[in-house]
């Protein structure tokens, strides 16, 4: 079975060698017809830290590295056009 690759934008580095990538969406709705957005995130293992806030990368399936991180960074693939994104 081949393992799912997403892309999505970074929203946090808070975390040493992991990221939070958010993966939108989009279907169409099966009653109304009308394109919904739905936004999911996930916990992808970024070894060197080299990834920032704002840009847009692939993850790839993984075996679980922790408890709550089964994805791992492939690689970068843009900068988002949004960099509006609040880092606390």
């Amino acid at each position: 079975m081949p393992k799912r690759i997403l892309q999505g934008i970074v929203k946090s580095t808070a975390n040493d060698k992991t990221v939070v990538v958010e993966v939108e969406r989009r279907f169409r709705h099966p009653l109304y017809g009308k394109f919904v957005k739905q936004n999911k995130k996930y916990k992808a293992h970024d070894e060197n830290n080299e990834y920032k806030v704002g840009e847009i990368v692939a993850i790839e399936e993984h075996r679980p590295i922790s408890k709550t991180k089964s994805w791992v960074v492939k690689g970068r693939v843009g900068v988002s056009k949004d960099t509006t994104v609040n880092v606390d």
